[in-house]
């Protein structure tokens, strides 16, 4: 079976100038664990993730081994909630971007998905954005019943 059986052909994405809290309220209202992200031309940019907009609230790895008392101080960090609210997703989104093509086989999209520790592929066909395979996607498919029964 390939992506482009399984993908969510209808989807959704923010603009590239879309605030944290909004981007944090789309996800939330949708359930989703992350959107792409697209520029003013609807071309594909970016990907947010709710770990995306998580880690921006905390001290990178660095810092933390710098000064491991600003990770507990949960004032700094409320602040640090508050502060970033209206930042543009942009600031925040993955830019290294993995995508598949809807002829990839779901299990090497599953294989992609488990190296890369990540939970959604955006899926893309002549550099356009046409559709996004979910980790559940696949796992509830592969474990269907008759997947591994030969027709």
């Amino acid at each position: 079976m390939v992506v482009k059986n399984l993908m969510q052909k209808n989807f959704i994405t923010v603009r590239q100038d879309t605030s944290y809290q909004e981007t944090a309220e789309i996800l939330f209202k949708n359930k989703l664990s992350g959107v792409p992200v697209i520029n003013e031309n609807n071309e594909l940019i970016g990907f947010v993730s709710e770990k995306d907009l998580f880690k921006v609230l905390y001290p990178s790895y660095q810092d933390y081994y710098k000064h491991p008392e600003n990770y507990t101080d949960f004032e700094k960090r409320e602040n640090k909630a508050y502060e970033v609210r209206h930042y543009p997703v942009e600031k925040l989104m993955s830019k290294n971007l993995i995508t598949i093509r809807p002829d990839t086989s779901i299990l090497t999209a599953g294989a992609i998905m488990l190296a890369h520790h990540v939970h959604r592929l955006p899926v893309l066909e002549d550099n356009k954005l046409v559709g996004i395979v979910s980790r559940e996607q696949i796992y509830h498919r592969i474990f269907e019943k008759n997947f591994f029964e030969i027709d």
